[in-house]
């Protein structure tokens, strides 16, 4: 689970999303490209051709085929062992063509590469090996035994034994390079894809709970009248019922709970219904507000600004963007994870830019990824040996890709660096560059405020 609380699908589990009709189809094409090379070679070239053994072989294709039609629904998502299987039958099965058909003097050869893709792409590293390794002892042993192709004139049709030596280097290296390459690609295209996922998910939960904060808010608003009401009304009562000590008692624990109801509602909400005004808000208010859960975990986080004033009645107002405030709580979270005792977030503005500045006196970014920062899945921070493994987290590549991505979204220019040695917090530093006119709130909302409302 990472730190945003989103589970991601596990690797191994991608090999079930290959569906066995996917695999029959590309079976029946090459089965129909076998028949035709054969058809070809015999008819226009006047090959010798050992037509029964590669009728047999090109059977056992079509059998299979039609048992797995008949026997699964066309749906059928296969496991990763029936997938190894399924690909090392049709290794199998192009290698016996080969042998009946001249070998690696066969320039079909080269679809021995097919199966070792497909299998990079959809199963795990140990699976890939597996079939690779099998793709490349079928292919050697195709090298070695074989039944030469002949012409009409019984002439034998074969390449220099350095050309045929030099096709199987080839094929042996195309096996190895595309099952490392297509394995490399397809996993960081995986894992981006679940990153990027991760990033939708976590800004619809932060606009949830912005949009919970005001319903919660304009529940407490909206009841205020009748509850004021009641606790109006349950005081006459009392009045006029002091000679009646059970009917009292009644009233009085009326205007209680009415006052308990009041009370529960005020502390629930913050915000008020759905006010205009509250959209914007200044900007050292922002930086606070995505800042605010971590400021009671056991590291003392600073706010300072640097040429400006907290107070400044000229500080320029933003509009509170959900994927600012969660990227900027992102951040601030993963300063106050490897910190050792205190943060620091510099805060300041200009005519033309905001700017965002957090410090931690940590151990900061490891030199070989700094340059990686952001990339989903990057674990390689170094840690203290006084926190030793960061609190309640996996990693931090995660969530510095989800804040990067928003924040980036919004305008911002993010640089990751490390504190310098004059500095005393010499950790991890990230600052943030955001144009004014990409958050500050210049129209002011105008109109009527109004209740939200809950579909």
């Amino acid at each position: 689970m990472s730190q945003s609380g989103i589970g991601y699908i596990d690797q191994n589990a991608r090999s079930n999303w290959m569906r066995l009709r996917t695999l029959v189809t590309v079976r029946w094409f090459a089965i129909a490209g076998q028949i035709l090379a054969l058809i070809v070679g015999k008819q226009l070239f006047g090959l010798q051709l050992a037509l029964g053994p590669c009728a047999a072989v090109i059977g056992l294709s079509v059998i299979a085929n039609l048992l797995a039609v008949i026997i699964f629904p066309d749906n059928r998502r296969l496991s990763e062992a029936e997938t190894v299987s399924t690909l090392v039958f049709d290794t199998l099965q192009l290698s016996m063509l080969l042998a009946f058909t001249g070998g690696l003097n066969n320039p079909f050869a080269l679809l021995i590469l097919a199966p070792v893709t497909i299998a990079a792409t959809v199963l795990p590293a140990r699976s890939t090996l597996l079939l690779a390794s099998c793709a490349v002892a079928m292919i050697s042993t195709v090298g070695l035994t074989y039944i030469p192709l002949r012409t009409a004139n019984n002439s034998l049709l074969e390449m220099p034994v350095v050309f045929v030596f030099g096709f199987w280097v080839a094929i042996v290296t195309g096996i190895i390079f595309i099952s490392i390459y297509t394995r490399r690609v397809t996993s960081e295209m995986t894992s981006m894809s679940e990153a990027l996922l991760a990033t939708q998910m976590a800004l619809a939960r932060e606009q949830k709970l912005t949009d919970l904060g005001g319903v919660v808010a304009a529940t407490a608003h909206e009841l205020g009248t009748p509850l004021a009401t009641i606790k109006l009304v349950s005081a006459e009562l009392m009045e006029e019922l002091k000679e009646t000590k059970d009917l009292y008692g009644d009233a009085q624990l009326i205007r209680e709970q009415a006052e308990r109801c009041g009370e529960i509602l005020r502390s629930m909400g913050r915000a008020g219904k759905d006010d205009l005004h509250l959209r914007v808000t200044p900007w050292s208010a922002l930086v606070r507000e995505a800042a605010e859960p971590h400021l009671d975990r056991g590291k003392n986080v600073v706010f300072t600004f640097d040429g400006n004033l907290e107070f400044d009645l000229d500080q320029p107002l933003a509009y509170r963007k959900p994927e600012v405030i969660h990227g900027l709580r992102n951040l601030i979270q993963n300063a106050v994870d490897f910190a050792q005792t205190q943060v620091r977030v510099n805060i300041s503005w200009s005519d033309t830019e905001f700017f965002v500045k957090i410090f931690d006196d940590g151990p900061g970014f490891a030199p070989q990824v700094i340059n990686r920062i952001g990339d989903p899945f990057v674990h390689r921070r170094k840690r203290s040996k006084k926190n030793g493994a960061r609190p309640g987290y996996d990693g931090m590549g995660l969530g510095l890709f989800i804040a990067k991505t928003l924040l980036e979204r919004s305008g911002a220019a993010l640089e990751f660096s490390n504190g310098s040695a004059g500095d005393p917090l010499r950790g991890a530093v990230v600052r943030g560059v955001w144009p004014r006119q990409k958050l500050e709130a210049v129209d002011l909302p105008t109109g009527k405020n109004r209740p939200i409302e809950i579909s």
